[in-house]
This record gives C-alpha cells, sequence and structure tokens, in this order.
C-alpha cells in the first residue's frame, strides 16, 4: 500500500468541495451495490455541482440586454473560451454534468491507458479544439491515484499554451496530489475527497473501485 501525506507546498492548489449535496451523492456512488445506471446518473448530478466551483472564477463581460422593462448592461460569460478535456475513458462519464452548466464550451479528448506493470501512462489519441491560446482548460477524469495519466495528460496539453489549466476529479489520494503538484505547481486541484492511500495496484483506498468499469458497466 502507498500511504503518503500531503505536502504542505501542495495544499493550497488543492480546492476540497465539500458541500453537503456533493458528499450525499459520492457516498451513493462509493456503494459497490449501486447499478451502472444509478452511479452513471449520480456521477451526471456530481459533476454538474462540481462544475459551479471549478468555473466560480470564470471571466465576465458585460453586454447590452432589453429586459420587458429597460435596455441595461449585464453580465455574461463566454463559454466558447472555455475547454474541458476528458482522459479517455471515464473522464467521458463527467462531460455531460459539465456541459449542462456551460453547454457552450469546447470538448478536447486526450485517450490514455495505464501500463499495469510500470503504473506509467501511455497515450493513444489526442484531439483538441483549435486556438487553444486563447482558451481556459479543465481536465476532467474521475479518479487522481498516482497522478501518472494527469501529469502526462496535462503535459500533452500544455504543447497547446493554454491560458490556464485546472484538474477536476471525484476522488484522489496523496500521492496523487502531490504527484500532480511536483510536475505542474500551477494546476489547481479540484476534489470532492481525499481518501487515505493507494494499494498495491494503484488503485484509491476506500475509493469506489474502477470508475470506468462502473460507469460503462464493464466490470
Amino acid at each position: 500500500m502507498t500511504i503518503v501525506a500531503i505536502s504542505p507546498a501542495a495544499r493550497p492548489h488543492v480546492h476540497l468541495i465539500d458541500h453537503p449535496l456533493v458528499q450525499h451523492k459520492l457516498t451513493l456512488m462509493r456503494k459497490k451495490e449501486a447499478s451502472t445506471n444509478s452511479f452513471r446518473s449520480l456521477l451526471n448530478e456530481l459533476s454538474s455541482l462540481m462544475a459551479y466551483e471549478v468555473t466560480r472564477d470564470m471571466a465576465t463581460q458585460d453586454v447590452q440586454i432589453e429586459t420587458p422593462l429597460e435596455v441595461m448592461q449585464a453580465k455574461m460569460i463566454d463559454g466558447k473560451k472555455l475547454v474541458f478535456v476528458s482522459i479517455l475513458r471515464a473522464g467521458n462519464g463527467i462531460l455531460d454534468g459539465m456541459l449542462s452548466v456551460v453547454p457552450g464550451a469546447r470538448v478536447g479528448h486526450i485517450g490514455l491507458y495505464r501500463d499495469h506493470e510500470t503504473l506509467q501512462a501511455v497515450e493513444y489519441y489526442f484531439k483538441m479544439p483549435k486556438e487553444m491560446e486563447s482558451r481556459d482548460v479543465v481536465v476532467v477524469d474521475p479518479m487522481l491515484a498516482t497522478g501518472n495519466s494527469a501529469v502526462a495528460a496535462i503535459t500533452r496539453i500544455k504543447q497547446c499554451k493554454p491560458k490556464s489549466i485546472k484538474f477536476m476529479c471525484l476522488l484522489t489520494a496523496p500521492v496523487g496530489i502531490n504527484t500532480l503538484h511536483e510536475a505542474h505547481p500551477d494546476v489547481e486541484i479540484y476534489t470532492a475527497a481525499i481518501d487515505r492511500e493507494l494499494n498495491e495496484h494503484g488503485y484509491i483506498l476506500p475509493g469506489l473501485g474502477d470508475a470506468g468499469d462502473r460507469i460503462f458497466g464493464t466490470q
């Protein structure tokens, strides 16, 4: 088992989303008896709730609109400047909930699989929107375990030179936080829970199992 304390330097970059609704839905997802349909539905709801926190500091601009009574200046965001990047395959389970909050956001995909011998990430697919230099990126993956996939994904995305990058996950563990922070100290992490440790296979404990298998019913 891998037990690692979170380094003090990494803590300011970790945002624990502890809203009661988030924690309630996460608890329901953790239960081993949760069906595929239930797990997928809860993930959609939970990711929508987390999206509000991740996008809290999004820039807005004043636009002129007309209400039924008069003309006024009102604030709007430009969703087209935001990119949600899914780490395949499990990251796709988060996208619908995120897009329900910011439907104008663009979507990128990066395909990675974990080598079960080395636990290192291997890339097999990469597709991003154009003009990434003007866009803010939120990378999504249900689990931040060893941190190797997140580091590989963010390293690759940085080659596109986006304005900013955040990482959002349901669960993480101290070793994943430290790994990501050491490689990319500028990337803030948003998570619903920081669990105890990893087992010998690199899975989070107590965790919720393999998120991809539970989303797509491939257990």
